[in-house]
C-alpha cells in the first residue's frame, strides 16, 4: 500500500474503490473525478501492478480528484478496512472478476463489474451464492442496453410494432483494427476470457435478452480459428514472424503490429509496466498460442419460442452489426455502423463511436418507415455517457429497466458458455443444463 494524502470527501459522496487499472478504468474514474466529483469519488485503486497504478493516479490528480492510495492485489482485503468504500468497481481481466466480486460481496460492499460478469458456470455459481449470502448487490455495466438506437428497438419491439416476434438473425463484425486487438493481449487464450463468445458477444446476447425479455433454452454453435494465428498466415503465405512488436523489424512492415511506443497511453500503462508483471500488450496477432476463435455461428432458441440465427467475423472490413426481427406483424431492420479503436489506444470517446444507423419498421401490407432515433453522442453509440448517469449521477427512474443486476449477467454469459460447450462436443447444448437462471 502506498499512503497518500486523500482529497477532501464529504460524507454525502459515495465511495468507490477499483480494482484493475488497464485500458478500461479510466471510463469510470474520469467520470467520476470530473462530471460526477460532486456524488462520488474514488477511495483506493488495486491493481496487480503499480505501475499501472501510478499512472491511473496520475491521471486522477491532472483531472483534479487528487491522488489514492494504492492497493496490490494480496492487500484487497486491506483496502477495503481502510478506504471503507461502499461499492468496488471491477475491471480486471474476466477469470478474476469472480474472485474480487465475491469477496467486494462478503466484505459488505455492493459491486459494478465490467462484463462479462465472469467466465464459466463454476465461477458464476459463487457469484449466485455471495449474493444470496450476504445480501449486496451486483451491477454489470451493459452500456450497449443505452445506446439510444438499441433503447428505441426495445421500445418498438415492446409496443407490439411487429407484433410477437418468432425470429432474429444478428450479424456482428469486428474490424481488422478492433477485432485485431482481441488477439494481442490476453484475451486470445480462452482461460482468460472464455473467448470472444463470452468476452464480446455477451454485449449482444445481452441485447436480445432485453430485447425480447426472455432468456436462452438451447444453444448449437459453429467456431473455428480461420483468420488470425500463425498457421492461417502460413496458409497464405506469410513466412516472416514475430512475437511481438516492440523491438521487432518485421513488425514495422506489419499493418496489424501495435506500437505502443508511439501511444502515450499504452506506453504508460502497459510497455513501462511490463518489468512488474511481463504482460505484452502488442503481442503478434500471427503468432502462437492463440486459442480462441474469430469466426463464430449459432442457433439459439429462446425460453418464449424465438429463434436466433448469430454471427461474429473477429477480421471484417467494416465495424458494426445488423439485425433484423421478423415478427407475426412485420419485420424490423437494423444496421450500425461504428468508428474503429484500440482499446486505451487513442481518445475513448472514439469507442464504438457512430459513423451511421439505421432502423426500418416493415408492417405487413404497409410502406416501409424509417424511424427516428434520438441524438447519441461520444463511445458506444452514445450509450456510455447515458450509462454513468445512471451509476453515478442523481437516481432516476428508467421506463426501459436497463441496470442489469446479476441475473441479467448470467443469462448473457450462459449463451456463450453454453456455445463454447457446443463447439467442443458438436451438440446442442441446453442452458438450463449448466446453470439455471431466474427469470
Amino acid at each position: 500500500m502506498t499512503e497518500i494524502t486523500v482529497p477532501l470527501i464529504t460524507a454525502s459522496k459515495r465511495r468507490y474503490a477499483l480494482v484493475g487499472t488497464g485500458g478500461r478504468s479510466s471510463f469510470f474514474y474520469s467520470a467520476i473525478a470530473t462530471d460526477y466529483s460532486s456524488t462520488s469519488c474514488i477511495v483506493a485503486i488495486c491493481d496487480t501492478n503499480q505501475t499501472r497504478m501510478d499512472y491511473a493516479n496520475s491521471k486522477l490528480e491532472a483531472l483534479g480528484h487528487g491522488k489514492v492510495p494504492t492497493f496490490l492485489a494480496a492487500d484487497f482485503d486491506a483496502m477495503i478496512a481502510t478506504s471503507k468504500p461502499d461499492e468496488v468497481i471491477i475491471t480486471t481481466m474476466d477469470r478474476t472478476h469472480s474472485i474480487y466480486i465475491v469477496r467486494a460481496l462478503e466484505l459488505g460492499c455492493n459491486v459494478i463489474t465490467e462484463k462479462p460478469m465472469t467466465i464459466d458456470a463454476l465461477r458464476c455459481r459463487d457469484i449466485f451464492a455471495a449474493v444470496d449470502r450476504t445480501g449486496n448487490a451486483v451491477r454489470v455495466t451493459f452500456n450497449y442496453r443505452y445506446a439510444p438506437h438499441n433503447t428505441k428497438v426495445y421500445e418498438l419491439l415492446r409496443s407490439g410494432a411487429i407484433g410477437t416476434v418468432t425470429s432474429v438473425h444478428f450479424e456482428w463484425m469486428l474490424n481488422t483494427s478492433h477485432g485485431a486487438d482481441y488477439f494481442r493481449r490476453w484475451h486470445r487464450d480462452k482461460r482468460n476470457s472464455g473467448g470472444l463468445l463470452v468476452h464480446k458477444s455477451t454485449h449482444h446476447f445481452d441485447l436480445v435478452n432485453f430485447w425480447l425479455q426472455t432468456r436462452p433454452h438451447s444453444v448449437y454453435a459453429q467456431g473455428d480459428l480461420k483468420f488470425y494465428g500463425r498457421e492461417n498466415a502460413e496458409k497464405r503465405g506469410v513466412t516472416k514472424f514475430y512475437s511481438r512488436a516492440h523491438g521487432s523489424e518485421v513488425a514495422k512492415e506489419d499493418p496489424f503490429a501495435l506500437h505502443m511506443g508511439e501511444v502515450p497511453a499504452l506506453k504508460a500503462m502497459y510497455l513501462d509496466a511490463e518489468h512488474e508483471d511481463g504482460y505484452y500488450r502488442d503481442q503478434s496477432v500471427f503468432g502462437d498460442g492463440i486459442n480462441i476463435e474469430d469466426t463464430m455461428n449459432l442457433l439459439v432458441r429462446y425460453r418464449n419460442g424465438a429463434v436466433m440465427t448469430y454471427s461474429m467475423t473477429a477480421y471484417a472490413p467494416w465495424e458494426g452489426f445488423r439485425v433484423n426481427f421478423n415478427g407475426t406483424g412485420g419485420r424490423l431492420e437494423v444496421e450500425v455502423v461504428e468508428n474503429s479503436y484500440v482499446n486505451s489506444g487513442g481518445d475513448q470517446a472514439l469507442e464504438g463511436a457512430l459513423e451511421r444507423r439505421t432502423i426500418t419498421l416493415r408492417k405487413l401490407f404497409e410502406k416501409p418507415q424509417e424511424i427516428e432515433i434520438g441524438e447519441s453522442t461520444g463511445a458506444h453509440g452514445g450509450g456510455d455517457s447515458v450509462l454513468l448517469n445512471d451509476l453515478f449521477g442523481e437516481p432516476v427512474t428508467d421506463e426501459y429497466m436497463r441496470a442489469a443486476s446479476h441475473i441479467d449477467g448470467a443469462a448473457s454469459i450462459l449463451t456463450g458458455i453454453a456455445a463454447n460447450r457446443s463447439i467442443a462436443t458438436g451438440q446442442v447444448v441446453f442452458v438450463d443444463d449448466i446453470l439455471q437462471v431466474p427469470g
